[in-house]
């Protein structure tokens, strides 16, 4: 008899969901997957990446990873399912189109469920919205003046109040502490929060992160020590808060092409 148990059938889905990386995430997890037996946790880097495997019948396995990845719109979700059925080759071509179809159909009734969910939390998680401001080749940088950090630089920005959408808050938000009306350009990056802001749960908010050109004002440093317009060869240079390093590469892709 020739098992089939070498051959690796895959499906893969694509969904995105209107909430930060760290919120699609946990929901993610907190539902699980949609097959009826119990997978083992294989890898798990928050809020980046899982993957969950197991054991079917005596030869087959099935492996499920998920990639989380920030958007303008808010998180993308690549999943892939793999599976090995380890059926007799004449059987396992009989079964593998039943399979694909059970494993679709299971798929898309969960990635629905999912987006509706994380959509559902985001609003309850406080969210954190900084600018790139750019001009003529440079990005504005912020001192930040008192606190844990004092010294240290940052893009400006700060909290998404209740119900305000993140490209009005950031708009208010740089009105406030530079004094500026921006309007909002590209998507620069996100990046999770380890500590808690504004009594919401440790590590559950990111920082979400774009572009910005001034449109009229006077630069002021109303809540900060100094503002510093700086290339892209001085990034490195600065003291940076934590949460604002790794977006240095993304900002210095930006003003290279500005």
């Amino acid at each position: 008899m020739v098992w089939e148990s070498a051959r690796v059938s895959q499906l893969r889905f694509t969904t995105s969901v209107e909430a930060p990386l760290t919120v699609a995430f946990d929901v993610a997890r907190a539902l699980g997957r949609p097959w009826p037996f119990p997978l083992a946790e294989v890898v798990a880097v928050r809020p980046e990446r899982d993957v969950f495997t197991a054991p079917v019948g005596a030869r087959g396995r099935v492996t499920h990873s998920r990639t989380f990845t920030a958007t303008a719109a808010g998180t993308r979700v690549d999943e892939q399912v793999e599976w090995q059925s380890g059926l007799p080759a004449v059987l396992g071509r009989v079964v593998e189109p039943v399979l694909r179809r059970r494993v679709a159909r299971a798929m898309r009734a969960h990635l629905d469920a999912f987006a509706a969910a994380a959509a559902r939390r985001a609003p309850e998680v406080v969210q954190v919205v900084g600018a790139a401001v750019v001009h003529r080749g440079r990005v504005l940088v912020a001192q930040r003046s008192g606190g844990r950090y004092d010294g240290r630089w940052e893009f400006p920005g700060g909290k998404v109040e209740r119900d305000e959408p993140e490209l009005v808050a950031l708009v208010r938000e740089c009105r406030e502490e530079l004094g500026v009306t921006v309007v909002p350009g590209s998507f620069v990056g996100e990046v999770p929060l380890d500590g808690v802001v504004a009594g919401g749960a440790p590590g559950a908010s990111t920082m979400r992160v774009w572009s910005a050109g001034i449109v009229a004002g006077d630069l002021v440093a109303h809540e900060h020590s100094e503002l510093r317009w700086v290339g892209p060869g001085e990034l490195d240079a600065l003291d940076w808060i934590p949460a604002d390093r790794p977006l240095l590469p993304a900002v210095r892709a930006l003003l290279d092409r500005a």
